[in-house]
């Protein structure tokens, strides 16, 4: 997993041209004015997901993980905690959905992170993640999710 902010973007070019296009997109695009929804950047290969949703409490919560793709998660605004763990022997909770390409994991993190407007987070398949986590009191954030293929 990797944790910065948009105006690093450039140090993590050598993962790819696949990030190069997202980080990109994410510089390039007016992020706030875009509708919940998702959208194509190259095909099925990278895409990026606008959603608005009220933080919610880590008790209720499960970390998720994926197989197909790589997530890079940016925050437009407000602020959330997200959980984090490496997989490494865990069993999911709800096994591997090939369709919706996700897996989930009971365990609780083994740390938290702050993610605030211009902040972003790389979840590879062999990391563990629990989004959309309230800090203090539930709070309104609008992330964009981008989902790079691993192939």
């Amino acid at each position: 997993m990797i944790l910065d902010i948009l105006e690093n973007a450039c140090l993590y070019y050598g993962l790819g041209p696949k990030f190069i296009k997202a980080f990109e997109y994410l510089a390039q695009t007016d992020l706030a004015a875009l509708e919940k929804g998702k959208y194509a950047i190259d095909g099925d290969d990278i895409f990026a997901i606008i959603n608005e949703y009220e933080t919610v409490d880590a008790a209720q919560e499960q970390m998720e993980s994926h197989k197909k793709y790589i997530d890079v998660q940016y925050i437009v605004h407000g602020e959330e905690l997200i959980g984090h763990d490496i997989l490494q022997q865990q069993s999911p909770s709800r096994a591997y959905d090939e369709q919706a390409d996700y897996m989930l994991f009971a365990e609780k993190p083994a740390f938290f992170s702050r993610l605030e407007q211009n902040h972003f987070a790389i979840f590879f398949p062999s990391d563990l993640h629990m989004p959309n986590i309230r800090i203090d009191a539930p709070a309104l954030v609008k992330k964009v999710v981008i989902k790079i293929s691993v192939q």
